[in-house]
């Protein structure tokens, strides 16, 4: 049995000092370090607080690919055209960013029960209508101050009806929607698109050009439209399964079938030493067999046997028998 020490006097105070201490320390209310602690806000529409859009910068680099060929008959050249990252901010901040005279174009999306906004600058409508009626150089005409003219109202109607189907098509394997012009404003202080305060999601274009000052286009969004599909905006796939592009196939399959290859007829074949061949003038003669089938070659290459024969006026063969080259090569 383990014999028992009795405490010291300086071990029992030091005993009786801890415990007075901590029932002080139970008495005492605890305090938290407050610069640790953020406040959140479940009614914030912070788009840090839903995540990084990733499909939507997908959805923009396929719109700069659709949008080229909206250019390209304008300006005759194909423009580069690149995407900036999504940013976030209020329509109010977008507004005061943006010069007051610029094409704006509202338009429906009515599978997302919303809208959208297309931004141009008033100087990229002046240097696409300049170069679509025959201008030598790529260069705006004049900086207009105030409105458009009829000319340019054209051009603005083309380019947003062809952007318009090149969003179409870059949504498609993310949502399907359509793009339906709603109303066009020249000046963004008149557009009723969101309130002020509201949130939009604006993505940014740049389009480059040879000799020229880069041009820049917007398309904005209210985050209120895209919530609803707001996780399929943060997903890195698009889509589980690859859509099946007939139409490409098919165009493939047409130019792959349309390419002209050189067809040759083989009579026959000789032989003659080289001193005969010295020996040979005009005049002389070769005696040859002829075989009952010719050899039909595409590039090169044994493809049918065939009869001689005549269509019309004019000689033709006729095919008897296709040539195995895998067959002809191994008793080769």
């Amino acid at each position: 049995m383990v014999g028992s020490r009795k405490l010291s006097n300086d071990e029992v105070e030091a005993l009786l000092g801890g415990l007075d201490a901590a029932a002080k320390q139970e008495d005492t209310p605890a305090v938290f370090d407050t610069t640790a602690v953020r406040e959140f806000d479940f009614g914030s529409e912070d788009l840090s607080l839903l995540g990084d859009y990733y499909a939507l910068r997908m959805v923009n680099e396929k719109i700069c690919r659709f949008t080229r060929s909206v250019f390209l008959p304008m300006l005759r050249i194909m423009p580069r055209i690149s995407s900036f990252p999504p940013e976030v901010k209020s329509f109010d901040e977008y507004v005061e960013s943006c010069d007051n005279f610029v094409s704006v174009t509202t338009n429906r999306l009515d599978e997302l029960r919303g809208n959208s906004l297309l931004v141009v600058q008033s100087s990229f409508i002046s240097i696409l209508t300049n170069s679509y009626y025959g201008g030598s150089k790529i260069k705006a005409l004049h900086q207009a101050k105030g409105e458009f003219t009829a000319t340019e109202q054209r051009i603005i109607q083309i380019i947003t009806d062809g952007m318009n189907r090149a969003m179409e098509n870059a949504w498609k394997d993310l949502f399907v929607t359509s793009f339906e012009p709603l109303s066009r404003e020249e000046n963004i202080q008149f557009v009723s698109f969101v309130d002020g305060a509201d949130t939009v999601i604006v993505c940014s274009f740049m389009v480059q050009m040879p000799d020229a000052e880069p041009a820049s286009f917007d398309v904005l969004y209210p985050l209120q439209t895209l919530k609803p599909i707001s996780s399929q905006l943060r997903s890195r796939v698009q889509n589980e399964f690859a859509q099946d592009d007939r139409t490409w196939k098919e165009k493939l399959e047409q130019a792959v079938l349309s390419i002209n290859l050189p067809l040759s007829a083989e009579l026959t074949s000789s032989k003659a030493n080289l001193g005969r061949l010295l020996k040979s003038t005009v005049g002389d003669e070769f005696p040859i067999s002829m075989p009952e089938n010719i050899t039909i070659k595409v590039s090169g290459e044994p493809v049918y046997k065939a009869e001689i024969g005549k269509l019309g006026a004019n000689a033709a063969v006729s095919m008897t028998k296709r040539i195995s080259l895998k067959k002809d090569k191994e008793n080769g």
